[in-house]
């Protein structure tokens, strides 16, 4: 039978995943999102998504891995090389994988179904890591709490959910349609919960590896594909601001559970 940490690490991951389904149906909302709407919580994301690969799995790998070796340079070595790996492998599947990236305007008449589906799988891409990331906290519960991590990623999939069901509404879907489609797409999210689930039980020296990996693929989703899609308009400052007040918020939450 799964032990209680893969049952604890799967349930997460798959809640998490449903709350891109919370952002799929705020499309009801509001009759119109502005481009400035989109970038705002997604810049906000950007921090939420940053403080929580820093504090959550950066940070406390790097306190275990230290123990490795008594040679610093070594252990060091160990780190970032981890860290290195974790963006490899998005970077991998990037480039394996065809996708687009849109800067999103509002929702209109404004998308085709194909271009509509590449992005939406440049999203996609981003729920594997982020669920690996999930699993591999959860395996790591001796020496460090998950829960904020997982707030952090739930968060920030409310504004990717929000996008999917924009790019689709604007190539013809219904909203109901694109909404559930949002929902499906989180629910990819559990897939890479499973997998670090299932890997982190090799060894001790595993977990806080694979932590540094998972950090590595979060720093990468967020760098690479989050904050050049929002960018590349002007308004600048307030995209910042608003990065800066997702990674404050994350912060405190993180020091609040933790």
């Amino acid at each position: 039978m799964f032990s209680q940490v893969f049952v604890q690490g799967l349930c997460a991951s798959i809640v998490a995943g449903m709350v891109t389904g919370l952002g799929g149906f705020l499309i009801f909302v509001k009759r119109r999102y502005s481009q400035k709407d989109i970038n705002f919580m997604l810049n906000a994301a950007a921090g939420v998504m940053l403080a929580a690969s820093f504090f959550s799995l950066l940070c406390p790998s790097m306190d275990k891995i230290l123990t490795f070796d008594p040679e610093i340079h070594v252990a060091a070595f160990w780190y970032v090389g981890a860290v290195f790996v974790g963006v490899m492998l998005v970077a991998l599947l990037n480039a394996l994988l065809p996708h687009e990236h849109n800067n999103m305007g509002h929702h209109g008449p404004n998308f085709s179904l194909k271009t509509a589906w590449l992005f939406i799988i440049a999203i996609t891409l981003h729920k594997l890591p982020e669920g690996l990331a999930v699993g591999v906290a959860y395996s790591a519960e001796a020496f460090m709490s998950p829960n904020s991590l997982v707030i952090g990623i739930a968060l920030h999939n409310i504004p990717e959910g929000l996008t999917i069901a924009i790019s689709l509404v604007g190539a013809g879907v219904s909203k109901l349609k694109a909404s559930l489609t949002a929902l499906l797409i989180g629910l990819v999210q559990p897939l890479g919960a499973v997998i670090g689930l299932l890997t982190m039980d090799i060894s001790d020296k595993i977990v806080p590896l694979g932590m540094a990996m998972a950090g590595g693929t979060l720093l990468f989703v967020v760098i690479n594909e989050i904050l050049p899609e929002t960018y590349g308009v002007r308004k600048t400052n307030r995209s910042a601001f608003a990065v800066f007040l997702g990674f404050i918020f994350m912060t405190y939450i993180k020091m609040v559970l933790d």
